[in-house]
């Protein structure tokens, strides 16, 4: 049976197909504006690779999961990701997943969703915030994790978006070397995220999300969580794995 799993994000749209219990193709787009449109573009990408949806289950999830109306049906974000992260790294332990509008920490036992924290009520400790501020300083986020391991550090006491971006353009105009204003950026989002994972953290960690290839940010979540982070370059479609096997 083929099993497609769309997990439509802020940011980006992720889609994993499952042809039995073989992972048979993993895709990635920018959401854009619209949901609608991603769906949309889904659909024509699945078509591509001659999938037929009249002979698919389809589960969608992330915050566009509504708009796509050839769903089979729509399963929750911490549902999926727990499914997606057991079946990437095994039954126990904590998932962290930094996404474009919200962090979300999973304990797993067994497979299963044991208890988990939530921040969605602020960009701050989110990729949006490394999004935001890196457009800022005219650099890819990964040029501003590059940067960063290089700088000392400086400290980024804002707890807003709006008032951080603010204050990175008053450290520039002060002449601080960008390596240390982009220490000071990552060590606020590896900060708060490790706030939110607070007492939930049972060894082993893992990192799912679009933050998952960025070595600098891996390392210091360990630094901070005091274990290892483990993640790999599918973790970035935990939601999408998830949601397919939950067909």
């Amino acid at each position: 049976m083929v099993k497609v799993g769309i997990d439509i994000g802020s940011t980006a749209t992720k889609v994993a197909v499952f042809d039995g219990d073989s992972l048979l193709l993993t895709d990635v787009m920018p959401t854009g504006f619209s949901s609608v449109d991603a769906s949309e573009r889904v659909q024509k990408t699945l078509l591509e690779h001659d999938i037929a949806l009249d002979k698919a289950t389809v589960i969608a999830t992330g915050y566009g999961r509504v708009a796509v109306p050839y769903a089979t049906k729509t399963v929750t974000e911490i549902t999926c990701h727990a499914r997606g992260a057991n079946f990437l790294f095994g039954p126990d332990g904590t998932v962290i997943d930094v996404g474009g509008q919200d962090t979300k920490v999973i304990q797993l036992a067994g497979g299963r969703v044991k208890k988990f924290a939530m921040n969605d009520k602020c960009a701050a400790g989110t990729g949006k915030f490394l999004e935001v501020i890196a457009d800022r300083m005219g650099v890819s986020q990964q040029k501003l994790a590059d940067l960063a391991r290089a700088g000392s550090p400086t400290t980024i006491s804002s707890m807003c978006t709006v008032f951080a971006e603010s204050e990175v353009i008053s450290l520039v105009g002060r002449g601080e070397p960008l390596e240390n204003i982009a220490n000071g950026v990552i060590e606020s989002v590896v900060g708060r995220v490790v706030t939110l994972v607070g007492q939930m953290l049972v060894e082993p960690c893992f990192l799912t999300g679009g933050l998952c290839e960025n070595s600098y940010i891996v390392e210091r979540l360990s630094a901070h969580l005091k274990c290892p982070v483990t993640t790999e370059a599918r973790a970035r479609f935990a939601g999408a794995i998830g949601a397919a096997l939950s067909a």
